[in-house]
């Protein structure tokens, strides 16, 4: 918004409509959104779908850091559901944006693209509602996503019109690494004109499936640097660096490190390598998230702009089907019981200690983010989990 010279105002108005009492003037004034001076808050998406039964069960875990040490400091809601409604899909993508907007709806693909999830958040998320109520940049507002995931790149904003693209959260991503790597290698100029022809076509190809990432390498200096010094930890090729969800992990604490985020959406994912068919791979799964959730949890305690300043949020985006009759364990594509049932963690300052076992909604999680960080979530339809406050 721009604010007028209160002189040029008035100048321009007397030129143009004769003599006005200076007091009829109308006042001006720009008032800048305040500085964010509350917790921090890191979203841990548990996925992707994970039953309660192999997380937060003492007997059957495969998390044991979350079920048995975690879960302790903080109040888990050990029987959060994703709520029955026709037609609503328990599956990533929609999981992912039920947290983050607090708000069920029914998504298509932009395109209508078989098999596709790139879908287009009609409200708010927690990342818009925090920049537009305080003075936070883009690249404090992060959302770490998997290389698997490229259709969930378009989760860092919504198409609202109060909101949108001008309080947009940033996405840290391999997916996002190689585009701006390969916009660098083509600007060096050091590529063959095959290498090159090459880089321009995977380019464009991306930037068919996902119009948002046109102008997404074109990040602010604060992203720029921080690709730049994973370049040159990691190189180019790919295969230096951790890969699934300890990519995330990897990336999550150097974001900490390097560009202090306010609101932090870690988006793990192996879990869902069990539609490979192998039931290991799902519980395997969950034991890297639960020891990715771990070094990011030292990593927090052993900074001084985190240690007893941030709050964890640890949500399942779905469950899992328990239907022995498919050849595929652990599914979440059948509208089973199961699928719904989820759960939610919070630790952190200011929380209190101990176990919800009543029933509450999985579209609750942003309010209670809101209610901690100070802002309200207006379209959300979920309420506040008022048992996670002291």
């Amino acid at each position: 918004m721009f604010t007028p010279d209160r002189r040029d105002f008035l100048k321009t108005t007397l030129l143009g409509a004769g003599a006005l009492a200076a007091s009829a003037l109308p006042s001006f004034s720009l008032e800048k959104s305040p500085a964010y001076r509350g917790p921090n808050v890191i979203l841990i998406r548990f996925g992707g779908g994970a039953r309660r039964r192999e997380s937060i069960d003492p007997e059957h875990t495969f998390a044991p850091f979350v079920c048995k040490e975690f879960a302790q400091r903080g109040t888990l809601f050990s029987k959060m559901e994703i709520a029955q409604i026709k037609d609503l899909n328990t599956s990533h993508g929609e999981g992912t944006l039920n947290l983050v907007t607090g708000k069920y709806d029914k998504y298509k693909d932009i395109e209508n693209g078989f098999l596709r999830g790139r879908f287009e958040a009609k409200v708010p998320t927690v990342f818009e509602y925090l920049r537009k109520t305080f003075d936070v940049p883009e690249h404090q507002t992060l959302m770490i996503n998997s290389e698997d995931r490229a259709d969930e790149e378009f989760y860092t904003f919504s198409n609202h019109v109060h909101f949108g693209v001008d309080c947009r959260a940033n996405m840290l991503s391999l997916y996002r690494f190689k585009s701006w790597l390969f916009h660098q290698q083509i600007a060096e100029g050091k590529l063959s004109g095959k290498e090159m022809a090459e880089r321009r076509k995977t380019l464009a190809k991306w930037e068919k499936h996902d119009p948002r990432l046109k102008d997404a390498w074109q990040q602010s200096a604060q992203l720029d640097e921080f690709w730049e010094r994973w370049r040159a930890y990691y190189g180019d090729s790919g295969f230096v660096n951790p890969r699934g969800d300890r990519l995330l992990t990897e990336l999550t604490i150097r974001a900490l490190k390097e560009l202090r985020p306010r609101l932090t959406m870690v988006n793990y994912t192996d879990c869902d390598y069990v539609h490979w068919g192998n039931q290991s791979f799902y519980t395997n799964g969950v034991r890297i998230m639960d020891e990715g959730i771990r070094q990011i949890v030292g990593a927090v305690e052993a900074d001084e702009f985190y240690r007893g300043n941030t709050i964890f949020a640890i949500v399942p985006d779905c469950g899992r089907d328990d239907n022995p009759f498919v050849s595929v364990p652990f599914q979440h594509h059948f509208n089973s019981r199961s699928a719904h049932e989820i759960f939610a963690l919070f630790v952190g300052p200011g929380i209190p200690r101990g176990v919800v076992d009543k029933k509450v909604d999985q579209c609750c999680v942003a309010a209670t983010i809101g209610r901690a960080m100070g802002f309200k979530t207006e379209f959300a339809e979920g309420q506040v989990l008022a048992e996670a406050f002291a």
